[in-house]
């Protein structure tokens, strides 16, 4: 399977290189470009195969083929619901409970297993999906999956998580910590050493000893929200990795709820919305819609990196 993307090479362009195109108007990483140029066909002008140093005239039509490589994946029946779908994604509403990748002890109850059923139930082939970020197993929400090279490094993303934390929290700021590995534990994470890790967060409303906040991450560390969230004496309700209380929810009350999406190459600028899963709406029934939360048709709520 193939994709072959066309594009009109506009006035402001004549006289730049195929190359330069298709990096710096396309959004082409050096890996997909190198990719064209050893495939046949892969970079056409005006249907005439060339290399990425020819020049661009205004009007010409420049070609790129890529790839689709067929997924191998056991497919298994598992429940979640499709968001969106093009030539170029897969963008679904992930449970909790579900992870992304098979695993020793999830070989075949992953998203990756259901996405490959999802295809084999209608008909058709499954490509070779690769995540555009990855969710915790028990994180619920949005995740978009690519199903080529340039979807996966040409898009540009923007997430706002939903966290329930313990406590009451009002306003809005910035965690400025570093996050590393826990020394003896192989998953826990600590803060105050390790990588850089920014984390803002506006505190949208509270109830019953909680508060709902919007997040969204300049670093995207392992467990970068649960962590940073527990540091500061807010551990997410359910979350009893880093504190928090089983009381009301058997996970950590963490869950994607918008996405916007950009990719000029593949002609996508949207946003999704993901609603609120059914034990996060049971355990915390004072939820807003997500719908209601989301301040702009780009997805954007009040909480921006500074």
């Amino acid at each position: 399977m193939t994709r072959r993307l066309s594009y009109a090479v506009p006035l402001e362009w004549e006289g730049a290189a195929v190359k330069d195109f298709a990096k710096k108007r396309l959004g082409f990483s050096a890996h997909v470009l190198a990719q064209q140029k050893r495939a046949e066909g892969g970079i056409l002008l005006n249907g005439v195969p060339v290399f990425t140093t020819a020049l661009l005239k205004a009007g010409d039509m420049l070609s790129f083929c890529l790839p689709l490589p067929e997924g191998t994946y056991p497919p298994e029946r598992l429940p979640f619901s499709v968001l969106f779908e093009t030539e170029d994604f897969l963008v679904v509403h992930k449970p909790a409970g579900m992870p992304v990748h098979p695993s020793p002890g999830h070989d075949r109850d992953s998203l990756l297993n259901g996405a490959a059923y999802y295809y084999q139930a209608k008909g058709a082939l499954c490509p070779l999906l690769c995540p555009l970020y990855r969710l915790d197993r028990d994180t619920s929400g949005a995740i978009a999956l690519g199903k080529h090279t340039l979807a996966v490094s040409g898009t540009a993303l923007e997430k706002t998580y939903f966290a329930l934390c313990q406590g009451t929290l009002s306003g809005r700021g910035t965690i400025d910590v570093p996050i590393g590995l826990e020394e003896g534990s192989k998953i826990k994470r600590q803060c105050g050493s390790g990588q850089r890790a920014v984390t803002h967060w506006e505190a949208l409303e509270s109830g019953g000893g909680h508060t709902l906040l919007a997040v969204r991450l300049e670093t995207g560390r392992t467990h970068q929200i649960r962590a940073h969230f527990s540091y500061m004496g807010y551990p997410l309700a359910g979350d009893d990795l880093y504190g928090g209380s089983h009381a009301l929810i058997g996970r950590q009350a963490l869950h994607c709820g918008v996405l916007h999406m950009k990719s000029v190459a593949l002609d996508m600028d949207r946003t999704f919305a993901a609603g609120f899963p059914p034990d996060m709406k049971e355990a915390f029934p004072w939820l807003p819609e997500v719908g209601g939360i989301i301040k702009s048709e780009k997805g954007r709520c009040k909480c921006q990196p500074a």
